[in-house]
């Protein structure tokens, strides 16, 4: 086996593990729990580039009735929010996920409506005969109404169906739900089975939507309003959190108007920025809170590419169209240039223009590249 056979070898494998990573958003769960809560409402802490990835890798089964309509109806006023981050358009979704949006299938499921409706176990079935008709679907998630104020018993039931599904479909990824708010405070039993899900989440690595935890608090994140007995509608023992919120700030620049069920337009914008975030999360997205870039120190780089490490002369544009595929310099798009491109990434990023060796366009020196450069040999 020569060099170069060894070189093209080396390179599929790294290639073919490096896309299926890209392409398997499931791995993004296997280091740990993944818990959406109140802290996950920051719209603006989450990377334009992990929006686009969910967009890209999700498919995504949603099943719910009124109470779980409120991330839907608040994701679809996301849209039109113009002070929303990137702006409102960056946060389309539909059916199919058709013209660059959000595929997210609402209530696709037939047989169940939600988790406690017809009963404890047909939401199941439901989801297990569109799985096997829709191979696509990498994303789950069922909500409650009211009937997560239960028994215990009755919780691990929901928990065990779950955990089942799970094995059943390693590909897709099940998201777990708390129950809305009913006015009953820390020591009321739905509180207790919220919690219960919360322990099964966070010591099984599972993936939580706190739907509860999201409607416990307002924007600023100081008060827990569970704990002053808040219910689904906002109100707790001191007034109504959400409209008292809505009232002290700017409708279309704070927060935006949308018709949710049960609660107040504010609930439903939270349980929206929330999704989003769950999605980037799902995309692979590690939760690192994005945020103004430090001013770089200026590093002059040349106007021309230049020499890459070991080679023996300045990569060329065989095919004019302004980028340097020929990173060895020998005049031509071969093999050669993907291992070195993949060998030498690091110090492209830093060395060379920037927009001569972007192969995929997207602003950065990466794997996209690499596989870029690859298929044109």
């Amino acid at each position: 086996m020569n060099r170069l056979y060894k070189a093209r070898f080396f390179l599929f494998v790294v290639l073919a593990v490096a896309i299926c990573m890209v392409c398997s958003p499931a791995a993004a769960v296997a280091g740990g729990p993944i818990i959406i809560d109140h802290t996950s409402t920051h719209l603006n802490e989450v990377p334009l580039s992990a929006i686009d990835d969910a967009k890209s890798a999700l498919h995504i089964a949603y099943g719910h009735t009124s109470h779980g309509s409120q991330v839907t109806t608040g994701m679809a006023g996301l849209v039109t929010f113009e002070n929303a981050p990137y702006g409102g358009s960056t946060y389309r979704f539909n059916s199919g996920g058709t013209g660059g949006a959000l595929d997210l299938r609402d209530t696709p499921f037939s047989g169940a409506s939600d988790l406690g409706n017809p009963d404890r176990t047909a939401w199941v079935t439901a989801t297990r005969n569109y799985l096997n008709a829709h191979p696509d679907v990498n994303v789950v998630m069922w909500s409650w109404c009211g009937q997560a104020d239960t028994t215990a018993t009755n919780i691990d039931l929901y928990l065990n169906l779950m955990n089942q599904l799970e094995s059943e479909y390693p590909d897709v990824m099940f998201v777990y739900m708390t129950g809305h708010l009913v006015g009953t405070g820390e020591s009321g039993n739905l509180n207790q089975r919220n919690e219960q899900i919360r322990a099964y989440a966070r010591a099984n690595n599972k993936i939580l939507y706190d739907f509860a935890d999201i409607e416990s608090y307002d924007p600023d994140g100081l008060v827990n309003y569970m704990k002053l007995y808040a219910d689904d509608g906002c109100n707790y023992n001191g007034g109504n959190w959400a409209t008292a919120w809505q009232n002290s700030h700017t409708e279309g620049l704070d927060w935006y108007s949308c018709s949710a069920a049960h609660t107040q337009p504010l609930n439903a914008n939270l349980k929206a920025f929330a999704a989003w975030h769950m999605w980037a999360r799902l995309a692979g997205w590690d939760g690192t809170p994005f945020g103004p870039t430090p001013t770089p120190t200026v590093t002059p780089t040349p106007e021309q590419p230049v020499a890459l490490p070991g080679q023996g002369g300045i990569p060329t544009d065989p095919d004019t169209d302004g980028l340097y595929e020929d990173v060895n310099a020998n005049s031509r798009i071969d093999f050669g240039d993907v291992v070195v491109y993949f060998t030498e990434m690091d110090w492209i990023a830093e060395n060379e223009p920037l927009g001569l060796f972007d192969f995929n366009g997207n602003g950065r020196i990466d794997f996209g590249d690499v596989i870029v450069l690859f298929e044109e040999v």
